[in-house]
């Protein structure tokens, strides 16, 4: 074989029905490896994060700015100078208020979005689906701004309803993201999945210079299966996984980064896409090993989910009623 020629690669036969692990490729001669499609899987982003920062930003400069009204006794509050802005029927609380009403009511467009399915052209379930994860965690420190930080009566309820559906909203979205979903946010069925990660060992191996069984056997992760555990030990277990992986990725750096076998050194933008496309081979591995017990904590968080966020909706919606009949709101 010349050093021009690379070795071909061939996919064997997946596993006998009833295991978990995707098909091994190997390495045979016969002929350049032909570059396999770009992977379709959903990327990293973080634009979630940045605008969850962003939405945090206003409530956070409100509250250190009026940080002295905030912290005073109710009856102290009614003579302090920034009474008349920071009340909530004041322009700056009742502002919040506004705009975190109009949030909490447009994060149930999302159920809505799932359930019906002509209105797919509103765009990706993905993409509604992260709306509502950037305004569910936002959305307590805006309602709190507005309440001047005091949860008395119906609207401490509703507020506590609330923190309790953020709080397991984040829950929600780590089982979401250990779903093999593609870039629409759709679940991939087991065909894709194999055809996803071959063409990311397959890339793997034409950047590294490494056999596709290497690729494998360098990225394993611990090959337990999740068969048998409770819904706290299966997300302990979840953590314990990724923790594992970001360790494997690191080691895998620090090897890619030094000359090996031949093969010089990967710096800068190989660098970067061949960890990329490590972390998603490894992500996807992980996620087929414990789909069937994330499917299982999924659907009893959503049977916990769900009646925290009813509780919350009629409380506001109560709240923003009487508040506008006893003339409490001034527009």
């Amino acid at each position: 074989m010349t050093p021009a020629q690379k070795p071909a690669l061939k996919l064997v036969p997946p596993p006998p029905a009833g295991a978990t692990a995707a098909p091994d490729l190997k390495a045979v001669p016969g002929g350049p490896a032909k570059a396999s499609p770009a992977p379709k899987l959903a990327g990293r982003s973080y634009g979630d994060l940045l605008a969850i920062l962003v939405s945090l930003a206003v409530p956070a400069a409100v509250t250190v700015w009026g940080a002295s009204y905030y912290l005073a006794p109710l009856g102290g509050r009614l003579r302090h100078p920034l009474h008349a802005l920071l009340k909530p029927a004041g322009p700056v609380g009742l502002g919040l208020g506004v705009f975190g009403f109009a949030l909490f009511l447009f994060m149930w467009l999302y159920p809505f979005r799932k359930a019906v399915k002509w209105l797919a052209w509103t765009g990706p379930l993905g993409g509604w689906m992260r709306v509502h994860v950037v305004a569910g965690l936002a959305l307590p420190a805006i309602v709190a701004v507005h309440a001047g930080w005091r949860f008395d009566g119906l609207i401490g309820l509703g507020y506590l309803s609330m923190f309790v559906v953020s709080l397991s909203g984040i829950v929600g979205r780590y089982l979401y993201t250990h779903i093999p979903r593609s870039r629409n946010g759709l679940e991939l069925s087991m065909e894709d999945v194999i055809g996803e990660r071959r063409a990311l060992i397959t890339s793997l191996a034409a950047a590294t210079g490494m056999v596709p069984a290497d690729i494998e056997r360098r990225l394993a992760v611990d090959p337990r299966p999740y068969d048998g555990l409770d819904p706290v030990r299966t997300i302990v277990r979840m953590v314990q996984d990724d923790v594992q992986r970001w360790r494997v990725l690191a080691e895998l750096k620090r090897e890619l980064s030094r000359p090996h076998a031949g093969h010089a050194a990967l710096t800068g933008t190989e660098l970067r896409d061949t960890l990329r496309l490590a972390r998603q081979e490894m992500k996807l591995t992980q996620q087929v090993r414990m789909l069937d017990a994330t499917r299982k904590v999924f659907g009893y968080w959503h049977v916990a989910h769900r009646p925290f966020a009813i509780t919350a909706l009629i409380a506001v919606i109560v709240h923003v009623v009487v508040a506008v009949w006893i003339g409490g709101i001034g527009f």
